[in-house]
């Protein structure tokens, strides 16, 4: 299928071939028919693109200070292949979709094939969208009017959020798209409104939906002006719908209110705000977040759960069904905001004029009556006639989000592998990384990778409730399998993986990389020279993660302690060399589990601490490990610098940078594979590991 993608490293727009994306449970597939260019944000993510790196860094400093803080605990070359990979993936641009309901997801009850929805899928032919992120389209509005669903929510939030009651006097700032939405519902809730712009196409527009207006570009004074129009008593309100850099529409708003007035900002503008300002007034200042409530809450709009009406009357939902009533009755005209129409094969024409100096407003793109008949999951990339294949292993790749894309496939491509299929829910990142890094094919059609006669091995790098499903369905398929932590989410799956192991002739392993790292295997080395016990602490400056990111969800990602904790035990267990005996963990309570210390002794009497903390600052390195023995101490920061403190035969092995073992570990799987060896991690090991970590979590 054809969808828009959008570069940030250059800013350059494409109409890429994609495979059509999965229907996901609580989600409804779309046949595409009719999507919106926003024109205000997608040429701010255009422009964004085409700016240099300083540029880049002036628009974004908060990512810059991030950026220095790696630079002190990773170094600087690590940091520059993290920033350019971020860079590097391309955006789906748009969020403004109408189409036809061709696939239901799991739990889906309010919507069947068929229905016409509007919806915020992307400009692509076909989209996969959460059920709380659609709304029925009524008959006897097209889908040219209903294509302005998504942008009229957000107006309507604006206005919500404004709180106007009938006969107020509420300005609108900016009259673009958005602003011209505003001032129809505006005027439909029984408010006189006086527009601001400078152009005076728009102006006109508004005065036919019903507002007065004042001409920037003439030299009116909008504050002078709307002093009359609010009968010298202040406006009641002002929403911001202008996108500039500027702080004079804040600014301005201040002075246009009268005491006690609300300012709303839904648009862009800058935010150094003057007391004064606001204090003699004692004006409230609010800015709007998207469509409505239920915005950003993965609760609600990946998992489906709505709000109770009674407690939360208007969600997202709930806004653009609300909008589409307005068009129904006629109190919401959008056909006038239609300024240009092109078809999905010449999309680019849109964006070089959303671009350029050529006034325009609503933009239409129209998409060809497709099936899924016609269309394909799978998009052939590389032929690699030039790569005689048959002397490497074909490795195919289960996910290929940020660390698949910026440390796994890279290291199993230097490591040898040839690079077969890559599969991804949605189809854009996979066919990113299928261009970048030279596999054969990009495809959403995971069961055709465990099929596929001509895959010797998977890697599974995908969410982590998936794992055991996936691993379950290479070991049946006869597939090796490197599957990136951790391996499973509770006993029962695991007690399945072990079961179904033991039956199969192929290499099972989890991509626990850090016993591969040089430094630690120095110190594994250095260990075995004595047969006395000794004591580990191991220090993790993990960081916060929200409570609400999917890593945090026990029934989707498990919790820090399996999500990443499992490398750390991993790694005393491989250390030690000999098994965990006992093992208990203390938490700080008000930190959500994610400020726990972990105790392990093992079996020939050693001892291991791991601290994992996420109450740190991210300008201290994220691991350090010390070890105590006879006397001396390793020291091991962030696995580029390894001390000895009087130890024997060694002072210290520092790298140029950072090196935790991903492509070490890589390798050894691939050797194996090759020689026909067992796994470069013992089964029973993973199986110890992992279950310990359920069991701690």
């Amino acid at each position: 299928m054809k969808q828009i993608l959008q570069s940030l490293k250059n800013g350059s727009t494409e109409i890429a071939e994609v495979p059509i994306p999965n229907v996901s449970s609580g989600s409804v597939l779309i046949s595409t028919n009719k999507t919106l260019v926003s024109s205000g944000t997608e040429r701010m993510l255009v422009e964004f693109g085409k700016a240099n790196l300083v540029e880049k860094a002036r628009q974004q400093p908060d990512k810059v200070r991030m950026v220095f803080d790696k630079v002190k605990t990773d170094g600087i070359q690590p940091t520059i292949e993290s920033v350019l990979n971020k860079l590097d993936q391309p955006l789906p641009l748009g969020y403004c979709n109408v189409g036809s309901v061709i696939k239901c997801g799991k739990n889906v009850t309010n919507f069947t094939i068929g229905d016409r929805v509007a919806s915020n899928g992307r400009h692509a032919e076909f989209v996969n969208v959460p059920m709380n992120l659609c709304a029925k389209i009524p008959d006897n509005v097209s889908n040219e009017e209903a294509a302005f669903t998504v942008v009229a929510a957000i107006a309507l939030q604006g206005i919500r959020l404004v709180k106007p009651t009938l006969g107020e006097t509420i300005v609108v700032t900016g009259l673009g798209l958005i602003g011209l939405l505003t001032v129809q519902l505006l005027r439909a809730n029984g408010c006189r409104v006086l527009g601001i712009d400078v152009d005076s196409e728009k102006l006109l527009l508004a005065e036919k939906f019903g507002a007065e207006t004042v001409n920037l570009s003439k030299g009116q004074n909008p504050v002078e002006i709307s002093k009359y129009f609010s009968r010298g008593r202040g406006v009641d309100a002002v929403l911001i719908t202008a996108s500039t850099k500027s702080n004079d529409p804040v600014h301005q708003a201040a002075l246009m209110c009268r005491k006690r007035g609300r300012i709303v900002l839904v648009g862009v503008t800058g935010l150094e705000l003057s007391r004064d300002d606001f204090f003699q007034k004692e004006l409230s200042f609010q800015v709007s977040a998207s469509y409505g409530p239920g915005r950003y809450d993965p609760n609600y709009e990946e998992k489906g759960n709505d709000y109770p009406v009674g407690f939360v009357r208007w969600t997202e939902q709930r806004n653009f069904e609300a909008v589409l009533d307005m068009m129904s009755m006629g109190l919401l005209d959008v056909k006038p905001l239609i300024s240009h129409s092109f078809d999905i094969d010449h999309a680019e024409k849109a964006y070089e004029l959303i671009a350029g100096s050529e006034p325009s407003l609503g933009i239409l793109l129209n998409y060809p009556k497709t099936t899924l008949d016609n269309l394909r999951r799978t998009v052939i990339l590389n032929s690699n006639d030039n790569i005689d294949a048959s002397q490497k292993k074909r490795v195919s790749f289960i996910g290929s989000g940020n660390y698949a894309t910026a440390i796994l496939i890279p290291i199993f491509s230097r490591a040898g592998a040839y690079l077969k299929s890559v599969v991804s829910s949605a189809g854009v990142s996979g066919i990113h990384a299928g261009r970048k890094f030279g596999f054969q094919e990009a495809t959403t059609d995971t069961d055709s990778v465990f099929l596929d006669p001509e895959t010797d091995a998977v890697v599974i790098t995908t969410r982590h409730d998936s794992h055991a499903g996936y691993v379950l369905k290479a070991i049946q398929n006869d597939k090796h399998i490197f599957v990136e932590k951790p391996l499973c989410l509770d006993l029962e799956e695991l007690q399945k993986i072990h079961n179904a192991q033991l039956e199969a002739k192929r290499i099972l392993m989890v991509g626990f990389n850090r016993r591969f790292a040089p430094q630690i295997q120095k110190i594994k080395e250095l260990l075995s020279v004595s047969k006395n016990p000794f004591s580990m602490v191991m220090t993790i400056n993990a960081g916060a993660i929200p409570a609400e990111h999917w890593t945090q969800d026990p029934c989707i990602g498990g919790g820090r302690i399996i999500g990443e904790g499992c490398h750390f035990i991993d790694l005393l267990r491989f250390l030690a060399g000999v098994p965990i005996v006992s093992y208990q963990k203390s938490v700080m309570s008000s930190q959500n589990n994610d400020t726990v210390s972990i105790q392990l002794e093992f079996e020939n009497g050693s001892i291991g601490t791991i601290h994992y903390f996420s109450n740190g600052p991210k300008s201290f390195p994220k691991e350090r490990l010390e070890i105590f023995s006879n006397g001396g101490v390793l020291q091991l920061d962030n696995y580029r610098k390894l001390q000895g403190y009087n130890w024997p035969g060694f002072k210290k092995m520092n790298l140029r940078r950072q090196d935790k073992g991903q492509y070490s570990c890589a390798s050894a799987f691939i050797e194996a594979i090759e020689n026909g060896e067992v796994s470069p991690i013992p089964f029973d090991e993973i199986m110890e590991v992992s279950r310990i970590s359920i069991e701690l979590s």
